[in-house]
Protein backbone atom coordinates (compact mmCIF):
# COMPACT_ATOMS: atom_id res chain seq x y z
CA UNK A 1 0.00 0.00 0.00
CA UNK A 2 2.53 2.82 0.84
CA UNK A 3 4.29 1.72 -2.60
CA UNK A 4 1.17 2.65 -4.61
CA UNK A 5 0.88 6.25 -2.33
CA UNK A 6 4.54 6.94 -3.55
CA UNK A 7 3.39 6.86 -6.84
CA UNK A 8 0.47 9.02 -6.86
CA UNK A 9 1.11 12.14 -7.58
CA UNK A 10 -1.10 15.05 -5.05
CA UNK A 11 -1.85 18.05 -6.38
CA UNK A 12 -3.11 21.49 -3.81
CA UNK A 13 -6.06 22.96 -4.75
CA UNK A 14 -4.59 26.16 -6.16
CA UNK A 15 -2.66 23.89 -8.74
CA UNK A 16 -6.09 22.10 -9.58
CA UNK A 17 -7.64 25.30 -10.30
CA UNK A 18 -4.79 26.16 -12.57
CA UNK A 19 -5.08 23.13 -14.54
CA UNK A 20 -9.04 23.13 -14.61
CA UNK A 21 -8.90 27.13 -15.48
CA UNK A 22 -11.75 28.02 -12.76
CA UNK A 23 -11.25 29.52 -9.14
CA UNK A 24 -9.70 27.85 -5.59
CA UNK A 25 -13.35 28.19 -4.73
CA UNK A 26 -14.87 26.23 -7.08
CA UNK A 27 -11.90 23.51 -6.28
CA UNK A 28 -13.65 23.48 -2.87
CA UNK A 29 -16.95 23.12 -3.87
CA UNK A 30 -16.56 19.80 -6.29
CA UNK A 31 -14.40 18.63 -3.17
CA UNK A 32 -17.12 18.83 -1.05
CA UNK A 33 -19.44 17.72 -3.00
CA UNK A 34 -17.52 14.68 -3.58
CA UNK A 35 -17.34 15.00 -7.04
CA UNK A 36 -13.22 15.59 -7.22
CA UNK A 37 -12.19 13.27 -4.27
CA UNK A 38 -9.51 14.72 -2.16
CA UNK A 39 -7.48 14.02 1.46
CA UNK A 40 -7.26 16.51 4.05
CA UNK A 41 -3.81 17.27 5.42
CA UNK A 42 -4.47 19.26 8.77
CA UNK A 43 -6.47 22.27 7.22
CA UNK A 44 -5.87 21.82 3.34
CA UNK A 45 -6.87 19.52 0.74
CA UNK A 46 -5.00 17.44 -1.73
CA UNK A 47 -6.04 15.64 -4.69
CA UNK A 48 -4.77 12.88 -6.55
CA UNK A 49 -3.65 14.05 -10.10
CA UNK A 50 -5.29 10.98 -11.64
CA UNK A 51 -8.80 12.38 -10.37
CA UNK A 52 -8.24 15.89 -11.66
CA UNK A 53 -7.24 13.67 -15.05
CA UNK A 54 -10.64 12.09 -14.95
CA UNK A 55 -12.98 15.12 -14.46
CA UNK A 56 -11.26 17.19 -17.53
CA UNK A 57 -11.53 14.02 -19.68
CA UNK A 58 -15.41 13.59 -18.65
CA UNK A 59 -17.40 14.93 -21.15
CA UNK A 60 -20.22 17.80 -19.63
CA UNK A 61 -23.48 16.88 -21.25
CA UNK A 62 -26.01 19.36 -22.63
CA UNK A 63 -28.40 21.03 -20.32
CA UNK A 64 -31.91 21.98 -21.21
Amino acid sequence: MARDLADVRFLTVGEVAEMMRVSNMTVYRLVHSGELPAIRFGRSFRIPETAVEAVIQTPISDVG
